[in-house]
């Protein structure tokens, strides 16, 4: 299909005391479960794209070639006035393009999603969100937990490592 990636991954980037659990899920967490454990490539800003690339052109390039989009949705994301370029692209493409599919992943309680704009309520209206509860369990790196077996459950096929 010509893809080189599992999934993008869209999450917020500002320093904030609750973006390092966030930025740890992103660059240990997610590649540990999804890359090492369950043969999937993803595609993460600040690893996957390069200091001196054209940001905006490489994201949308690097979501072209995503078979799916996975967002972490926070209260962060969702209280930035100002949207993310790749959060913008991704939704415009799930919705208008027919691109990509869009995973949520609702990564501390949002509560009411009245704030959210409404390309993202109606994503979410469609097909939930998955509920990041980990920090409940005693494995949260477990890809045999409820959390990342739903999350595999909207990937793509995942091509085995031999």
């Amino acid at each position: 299909d010509g893809k080189i990636y599992d999934a993008y991954v869209i999450y917020p980037k500002n320093h904030t005391s609750e973006a390092n659990f966030v930025e740890y899920f992103v660059y240990q967490i997610m590649p540990e479960i999804l890359e090492n454990k369950c043969g999937y490539t993803l595609c993460i800003y600040g690893r996957d794209i390069y200091p001196g690339e054209d940001a905006a052109s490489a994201i949308e390039t690097r979501m072209q070639k995503s078979r799916r989009l996975i967002m972490l949705l926070t209260h962060q994301l969702v209280n930035s006035k100002e949207d993310a370029y790749d959060q913008h692209i991704a939704l415009y493409n799930a919705l208008i393009q027919n691109g990509p599919k869009v995973i949520l992943l609702e990564m501390e309680t949002i509560g009411t999603y009245g704030k959210l704009q409404e390309s993202l309520r109606f994503i979410i209206k469609q097909q939930g969100t998955i509920k990041w509860k980990e920090e409940h369990t005693v494995h949260p790196q477990s890809p045999n937990s409820k959390f990342w077996k739903q999350v595999r459950y909207h990937m793509p096929l995942a091509h085995r490592p031999s």
